[in-house]
């Protein structure tokens, strides 16, 4: 049964690339919201294995970190894996400082190192977070 991703804040291209990413590599779904609103929406409705909050949103401009802050108040999603996607090093701490896992800037998209963050087990390669 494949593992969920929920990619918050992604532009179209940026969320295909990551998409391509993800499901090349393991066996998940990923689904997509926009903004603070319809994320936490999702979130009263659908369980996740794994949440990636681009470090600006999309459509607004409005702040991942503090998407990532309301995520890790939530008694029901605390739990649940949070990575920012950022190349910037002050905001990748500062996710961290609220809960987050360290995550990866899209400039690191393609590296090795970025796949590592991102636990693998064989043989049917499933996407867990340790």
């Amino acid at each position: 049964m494949p593992k969920k991703v929920l990619d918050v804040g992604n532009c179209n291209p940026d969320h295909g690339s990551l998409t391509h990413l993800l499901q090349s590599n393991f066996d998940v779904d990923v689904s997509r919201t926009h903004g603070m609103r319809d994320t936490l929406e999702l979130l009263q409705t659908d369980e996740f294995d794994l949440i990636l909050v681009n470090r600006l949103m999309d459509r607004d401009g409005s702040s991942g970190l503090e998407i990532i802050k309301k995520i890790k108040e939530d008694a029901n999603t605390i739990e649940t894996p949070v990575m920012m996607i950022t190349n910037f090093p002050d905001h990748q701490a500062a996710a961290v400082s609220v809960g987050a896992i360290h995550g990866f800037g899209k400039s690191e998209l393609h590296e090795p190192d970025t796949l590592s963050l991102i636990h693998i087990s064989e043989p049917t390669r499933p996407l867990y977070i340790s």
